[in-house]
């Protein structure tokens, strides 16, 4: 692994036991009351009753679980083994052991270390681009991991927020990807409560919209929908407000801009038809 990455990963390594044991993730109320996915996601994919779900870059598994909690069978994988102990752990603890599996691994990895294997759904969750250099060779694995006909879910925070900085009220880092000029922070918090972390430093990437996408379809998939958001679903900027969904939103009396996205694609089956219309 590059070293850039060996330092996100250890900074992930330092997040996990902070992330368990706080009020934003309240691990103890998700076993008790073992929910699972949220509706925008089940009105997206459907019942996956059976189904084969590997979620990319899965932390310590809780998104993960809600799609076996639907009867999915899940595959999470992620690069941080304090991360996937955890899942491991948690998966146990919530007795879905029997349809869940969790894998350490970089995520450009995924097609090598999983041997292969095809899924029905390949899924990636908030907070997950940022972290990957390069977006292209993620899109071959994700086109790796699809059996035909089979469909990606992502949502992310949208890369246009990712320009400002921490106050949201300037735009100092670039939209485009830039592989050999990441973004550089040292800081001591995470984006939930809980105590300070020992392991500061983190390198991240911006991706435009137009590059993911772009990503995707120069590897064999189809765009099925693009939705973007005036929502996300952590404090990205203080002055964001949470609304009666428990989104958080931009107040009013303030422009509204996007704050997330969702992607949807599939790959085509033998003998459909795909056009290449990506240019970035």
């Amino acid at each position: 692994m590059e070293p850039r990455l060996e330092t996100n990963r250890d900074n992930w390594n330092n997040r996990v036991k902070v992330h368990v044991e706080s009020r934003f993730y309240d691990v103890e109320g998700w076993l008790r009351d073992t929910p699972g996915p949220p509706p925008r996601e089940m009105e997206a994919l459907g019942n996956l009753e059976g189904k084969s779900l590997v979620h990319l870059q899965c932390h310590f598994g809780m998104d993960t679980l809600r799609w076996a909690q639907e009867g999915a069978i899940v595959t999470g994988l992620d690069f941080s083994p304090a991360a996937i102990d955890e899942a491991t752990s948690l998966a146990q603890r919530a007795g879905l052991s029997e349809r869940a599996s969790f894998v350490c691994a970089n995520v450009y990895d995924a097609p090598q270390v999983l041997s292969g294997s095809r899924f029905d759904i390949v899924y990636v969750s908030l907070g997950s681009l940022c972290w990957l250099p390069d977006v292209a060779s993620w899109g071959a694995v994700v086109a790796d991991l699809l059996a035909p006909g089979g469909r990606l879910y992502l949502h992310d925070v949208h890369p246009f927020t990712s320009c400002f900085d921490d106050a949201g009220e300037r735009v100092i880092y670039g939209y485009f990807e830039e592989p050999n000029s990441p973004f550089i922070f040292d800081s001591t918090s995470t984006y939930t409560d809980g105590e300070e972390l020992s392991a500061t430093r983190t390198y991240e990437w911006n991706h435009s919209i137009g590059e993911i996408i772009c990503a995707l379809i120069k590897h064999g998939l189809v765009l099925d929908s693009l939705s973007e958001h005036d929502w996300t679903l952590f404090q990205q900027f203080p002055w964001l407000v949470e609304n009666a969904s428990g989104q958080l939103v931009v107040p009013e009396g303030r422009p509204r801009i996007p704050l997330s996205f969702t992607l949807l694609l599939h790959l085509p089956s033998k003998g459909d038809e795909q056009l290449d219309f990506c240019q970035v």
